[in-house]
């Protein structure tokens, strides 16, 4: 696998959907190639990286720290899903740890290294905001939708139990 990411995987990701594969090409200048061994840690909750990560290829295990050293996988990204939006909006810390589940490959962009992109490609970085947003919106849906699902397990309505 090269060290370039590559234009045909960002677009058919969550990221690159609106995106002409010139297009995509283009924003893959700004990204960077990360390869994982099985149970690396990508990032740790509370660091500050601010990137962007796009999963290019594995799997990476979204987990939630509870307390007293307990942790627990939350989610489990696909290829072409989209991690870190807050904090490469926001430039706050990491909420949860992202961990390597076999072989994984991800892709990597700083906020500075897509910023560059906005005086040559105002387009490009319009269509990427878009898709943050519907990154973004699509996460916080299925959030709510599971915990619809928890309240309703937790009280026996509106379902077998």
């Amino acid at each position: 696998m090269s060290d370039k990411p590559a234009a045909k995987l960002i677009c058919s990701s969550s990221l690159g959907k609106e995106l002409s594969e010139e297009e995509c090409e283009i924003l893959s200048t700004a990204m960077t190639v990360r390869r994982l061994k099985d149970k690396e840690l990508l990032i740790k909750k509370g660091e500050s990286d601010d990137s962007l990560f796009l999963l290019a290829c594995g799997e990476l295990a979204v987990i939630r720290h509870r307390g007293n050293n307990e942790t627990g996988i939350i989610y489990m990204m696909k290829e072409g899903e989209c991690a870190g939006t807050r904090a490469f909006v926001d430039r706050t810390p990491r909420k949860a740890t992202l961990r390597a589940q076999g072989d994984t490959t991800v892709y990597a962009m700083t906020p500075d290294h897509f910023e560059n992109l906005l005086e040559k490609h105002p387009k490009i970085v319009y269509k990427i905001m878009r898709a943050l947003f519907r990154i973004t919106h699509t996460n916080l849906m299925r959030m709510n939708q599971e915990s619809a699902q928890l309240s309703n397990y937790i009280n026996k309505t509106h379902g077998r139990y």
